[in-house]
């Protein structure tokens, strides 16, 4: 494929690797709140580091994209699935960005730290506050259940591009050959 075909490797790389990183914190995010046991604090001490670097991985990833356009989509393809394609990578950039800074928020108003890792603490970005604690965690749990469910109908769409229309859409994002 040509590199108009192609999201550039940097994108591609960031984009496989941040996959790896959002579906482990779904489930880690899912087994944290499933759990009262010592696995609790282990999970949360992963969860909250790697929220951050999700962050941050996000934001660089939008300021590439921005300055790197998607390769298009197939001429043929409906309007109604152009905008859905286009719709859900709003969706899921604003969740990859949203999700952290709540999380982030809620900590700082639950007066909780967040460590990063050898007891490293990023500073509060909200006041101290329990009803504006108890509201971003009710937030944080219900976009996590919008995240999960956009990453799966991305999912979806991408095995849908590469096994039934075979259109090239997926060898896009792996940087494989594509279909006859």
């Amino acid at each position: 494929m040509s590199r108009e075909q192609t999201f550039h490797p940097f994108a591609r790389a960031l984009h496989w690797l941040m996959s790896i990183m959002v579906l482990s914190m779904l489930f880690i995010g899912a087994g944290m709140v499933s759990t009262v046991a010592e696995k609790h604090d282990w999970l949360l001490a992963i969860h909250r580091p790697l929220g951050i670097v999700i962050f941050v991985l996000a934001l660089i990833r939008l300021a590439f994209r921005l300055t790197h356009p998607a390769p298009p989509l197939p001429a043929d393809l409906p309007l109604w699935q152009k905008l859905a394609a286009h719709g859900s990578h709003v969706l899921l950039y604003a969740l990859m960005i949203a999700m952290p800074l709540i999380g982030w928020g809620m900590l700082s108003a639950g007066n909780y730290p967040v460590t990063m890792f050898a007891g490293v603490h990023l500073p509060k970005i909200l006041p101290t506050d329990p009803a504006l604690f108890a509201w971003l965690r009710e937030s944080h749990r219900y976009l996590a259940w919008l995240f999960f469910l956009t990453f799966l109908a991305h999912m979806g769409a991408a095995l849908m591009h590469g096994l039934i229309r075979r259109d090239g859409v997926l060898q896009s994002m792996t940087g494989g050959k594509a279909p006859r």
